[in-house]
């Protein structure tokens, strides 16, 4: 996909797809192994996740490449084998679009903060992300989505390394406290602008809260940037069971209501995070389309 191509199709209300990792868990990954082999070994559990989401209206899936940075896989023993991960999870996720929607290579956090005197710095993020993004373009994604950051200058890293490696739309959400800010510190209108400013082609929130708290966040966004705005949240706020399961009070008619007031505060690119279903994306497309 051409960045033109990407403007032309979120020239309309952009459907994504709902929660990986949740599901996951809900179809048996164990906690504490690393997610992006448990996928390899479960090829058929990813796919028919993914065609649920297509057949529920999904326009763009997200590969489960997540956390298929070397910093990540390291700690599974497991970076001498990047290339080979990255590309293997994102041939399922083509496999199972086929031609029914897009494929995006997902990327996130490493989970360290930059300093400038630290052993991560903006450098590092960058190499690190420079590797992976150019492998998911070798392996032939349609766009670059950098989900769930915590820190804003690690953010643009993943911006930089993207343009230094490939001309793919690249997507970038934030995630935030419900009252904007980010966990790292700034809030998500700061970080919205600075990544439209470093080329982002659309910026937004992702996880953290659910859509009923993200109302003003997304109307102050939308009044900050010129590009799409992203809101992909969670199916509301988690309680935590007495097995240490996170469990989502919030309905898929009741999550596609609070989208829909998203939507009219400037969302166009719309999805859900942990603890939504294809039934959730099946109750949002009803209202989208």
């Amino acid at each position: 996909m051409t960045k033109q191509e990407f403007q032309e199709l979120s020239r309309s209300v952009i459907l994504l797809d709902g929660a990986t990792g949740s599901n996951l868990m809900a179809r048996g990954m164990p906690r504490g192994v690393c997610t992006e082999q448990w996928v390899i070994d479960h090829k058929d559990i990813i796919q028919n996740l993914q065609k649920d989401y297509i057949d529920a209206g999904s326009q763009i899936i997200y590969a489960p490449t997540f956390g298929g940075n070397w910093i990540n896989l390291a700690s599974h023993h497991l970076e001498s084998r990047i290339r080979e991960i990255n590309r293997r999870l994102v041939s399922y996720s083509q496999e199972a679009a086929g031609n029914r929607c897009y494929v995006a290579g997902d990327i996130t956090t490493s989970g360290q903060f930059i300093t400038a005197d630290g052993d991560y710095t903006y450098e590092t993020a960058y190499e690190m992300y420079r590797e992976q993004i150019e492998i998911l373009a070798e392996a032939g994604v349609d766009l670059i989505v950098a989900e769930t950051m915590i820190n804003i200058e690690e953010t643009l890293a993943a911006v930089d390394a993207a343009h230094s490696v490939c001309d793919l739309p690249i997507m970038c959400t934030v995630t935030v406290e419900a009252d904007g800010s980010i966990f790292s510190g700034g809030n998500a209108v700061e970080a919205a602008a600075a990544l439209e400013g470093a080329g982002a082609d659309a910026v937004g929130i992702n996880c953290s809260v659910g859509p009923d708290q993200l109302v003003s966040i997304v109307r102050n966004i939308r009044e900050a940037v010129s590009v799409p705005v992203i809101a992909k949240p969670n199916a509301g706020m988690p309680v935590i069971d007495d097995q240490g399961n996170a469990v989502y009070s919030m309905s898929p008619s009741d999550f596609a209501r609070h989208m829909e007031v998203l939507i009219s505060a400037g969302a166009s690119i719309v999805g859900g995070c942990c603890g939504t279903t294809p039934e959730f994306i099946r109750e949002l497309s009803k209202i989208i389309r």
